[in-house]
């Protein structure tokens, strides 16, 4: 009986991070806000560094609330179909050497996001993570949370629902 030795554990991280880098990377409006985002395992921390084109408010300074909330659904989008993803990977359902060439499932649409803005986003570093709370065949709901030096005051929060792509439909 033969057996076959598993991959090493870099092997798997690093198509993990491809496969990250493939999806974040196939959307342009993420790399115009600069948005990177740090994987643990399966969970995702969304990080909006500092730019000064991020203030909205010159006088206090302050991050504009449209690039808040577009940090917060950007994190929604990508922590909802990274979820979907990383299923897809563990269970081989998804080939990941495909997902890191770019051949990327279709990303959820959002259909409404609310966003509670809690206090002033000062001039710097943001960070967020996003939690599902229901992923359907059809429909998704998505609570995010952004914070900028202590997790526990966040600056902002957001509940998306979003509509999900037909499974095996690839991007064009």
């Amino acid at each position: 009986m033969s057996r076959t030795r598993p991959e090493p554990v870099q092997v798997i991280k690093q198509r993990r991070d491809a496969a990250l880098e493939a999806l974040v990377s196939g959307v342009p409006y993420i790399q115009f806000l600069g948005i990177r985002f740090d994987r643990r395992g399966d969970e995702l921390t969304a990080i909006l560094p500092y730019s000064d084109m991020l203030i909205g408010n010159p006088l206090l300074p302050a991050l504009h609330g449209g690039a808040t909330a577009a940090f917060l659904e950007v994190t929604a989008v990508i922590g909802l179909s990274w979820s979907m993803l990383w299923q897809d990977l563990e269970t081989g359902v998804l080939d990941p050497s495909q997902v890191s060439e770019g051949h990327l499932p279709r990303l959820p649409k959002t259909i409404g996001l609310t966003v509670d803005y809690l206090r002033s986003g000062l001039p710097r570093d943001a960070y967020a993570r996003a939690e599902v709370t229901r992923s359907g065949r059809r429909y998704a709901s998505v609570r995010v949370e952004a914070w900028q030096d202590n997790v526990a005051r966040p600056i902002a929060q957001a509940t998306g629902h979003f509509r999900m792509p037909v499974r095996g439909e690839d991007a064009e």
